[in-house]
């Protein structure tokens, strides 16, 4: 019982690795484990896989210089914003978020959205090989056609046309900002009826996205 029960988890642990080169050929579209549940009991969901090519710029530019500034600069993982979070739980104090791009397609494609230690120690490796085995392209667009964006809503398409009713390749500068704020907390975040909060995010987003050229050379260049 034992033996299975391990053999189970090395499975479980291994799968990820050999399923990240697979998701480089770009006539998969891989589907994120809220995805899969949304599936198993039945649930409604949408999601349109559209193309790195087909997303408006400015949506790559905002959702980067919200959730990862340095996406193009690490391989992965982002380690001196990792290591001020380790310190300030070290110390007791608050934790600021410190998950890059990479590690949250990890947890959107092989992990338990619920936070725990052994989910992030999970995250970091499987972040580093997906950076080394896909192009940064590639794992944009993956990132952006599997993220939730509200309750049933995944990927940049489907949320483009539920909150604004435009694909995602015709999203304005303020739209993009809009979405992007809206990431870090899809349940309670709506993009088309945003908070004072969010609306003053979104200003700023807007803002560093018009200056963002010499961040985004990885995937434009």
């Amino acid at each position: 019982m034992v033996s299975w029960v391990l053999l189970i988890v090395i499975l479980a642990v291994g799968l990820p690795y050999l399923l990240i080169p697979l998701y480089a050929l770009p006539q998969i579209r891989p589907v994120s484990t809220l995805m899969l549940g949304e599936m198993i009991t039945g649930r409604a969901y949408e999601r349109q896989w559209v193309a790195f090519d087909d997303i408006a710029p400015v949506l790559v530019q905002s959702v980067m210089m919200s959730e990862d500034g340095q996406f193009c600069a690490h391989s992965g993982i982002d380690w001196k914003a990792l290591n001020l979070v380790i310190d300030d739980a070290l110390d007791g104090e608050a934790t600021r978020g410190a998950s890059t791009i990479a590690m949250q397609t990890a947890k959107n494609l092989f992990l338990p959205s619920s936070r725990s230690v052994v989910r992030k120690a999970l995250e970091i490796p499987l972040a580093m090989w997906m950076d080394f085995v896909w192009s940064k392209r590639r794992l944009m667009e993956i990132y952006l056609n599997v993220a939730e964006w509200a309750p049933g809503i995944y990927g940049a398409e489907a949320a483009a046309q539920a909150y604004f009713g435009v694909p995602a390749a015709q999203l304005s500068p303020r739209q993009a900002a809009l979405l992007a704020v809206t990431l870090p907390n899809p349940i309670k975040r709506n993009a088309a009826s945003p908070s004072g909060g969010m609306q003053k995010l979104a200003r700023v987003i807007e803002q560093r996205a018009r200056q963002s050229g010499a961040y985004i050379k990885c995937l434009y260049d």
